[in-house]
């Protein structure tokens, strides 16, 4: 099974993946860096900061845990009554790691099911992302008149130019991004027919065959453990198939 990404994150799947009997091998498509240009990440912050002192409740809007990671490197810890929107388990998790109390995560883990739960608010809402993020975000909150800062904290990229070729051949890859989605159709393209392409929920479906590559598992929740719980079940025969080719 490939998995996409290294640093922490790689090394959590990995060892979540073998704890399921699986064997993953780690092959980085893509990595993040920081923004051409700090400045505007730093003034958001600084208006994060300015509207918490006055005591307007804004909120901090977060959609990944590499957003959360970049955050944690650029502020001395969260701000006194700061509010923290989290789209997924993995953000949230990652955000109460970083000693960030949160206080809402969307039922629907998507940008579109941030924007219908979160409370009307007056207060500055402070979006920082990676700088492939789609506007859905962004559009829906504006749309209701609500006041967002949004701004790029990292940009991702990817790792390489060179075709990539494992022997033998995956039975899974791990898609876990429309960006992941486009570098493996950009450097593992063709696939081998026995793989497999599994994605972390509908919206990375979408961008997957966008980029001309077949999905074969969907994962229910947006997080990498739903995301190996499908593969282990795809992977896994049905007693009615056992003993048939």
């Amino acid at each position: 099974m490939l998995v996409p990404r290294g640093g922490g994150w790689g090394t959590r799947v990995a060892e979540s993946a073998r704890a399921r009997g699986l064997e993953p091998v780690l092959v980085p498509l893509i990595t993040d860096e920081p923004p051409a240009d700090t400045g505007p990440l730093d003034a958001a912050i600084a208006q994060l900061r300015a509207a918490a002192a006055a005591g307007t409740g804004p909120w901090l809007v977060v959609t990944s845990a590499t957003t959360v990671r970049v955050l944690v490197g650029r502020m001395a810890g969260l701000p006194s009554g700061v509010r923290v929107a989290a789209v997924g388990t993995a953000t949230a998790r990652a955000s109460r790691a970083a000693g960030w109390p949160v206080d809402l995560v969307p039922d629907d883990a998507s940008a579109a099911g941030l924007v219908a739960a979160l409370p009307d608010t007056d207060s500055l809402v402070v979006h920082p992302r990676s700088d492939l993020a789609a506007p859905t975000l962004v559009d829906g909150l504006r749309e209701r008149d609500i006041l967002v800062v949004d701004v790029v904290a990292y940009r991702t990229v990817g790792t390489g130019d060179r075709p990539i070729t494992l022997d033998p051949a995956p039975d899974v890859v791990l898609v876990t991004s429309g960006s992941v989605a486009r570098e493996v159709a950009r450097r593992l393209t063709p696939l081998d027919p026995r793989t497999r392409i599994a994605c972390i929920g509908p919206g990375t479906a979408t961008e997957t065959r966008d980029a001309g590559l077949p999905v074969h598992v969907v994962a229910a929740e947006r997080s990498a453990e739903s995301l190996l719980d499908a593969v282990v079940e795809t992977l896994t025969p049905h007693p009615e198939q056992e003993g048939h080719s």
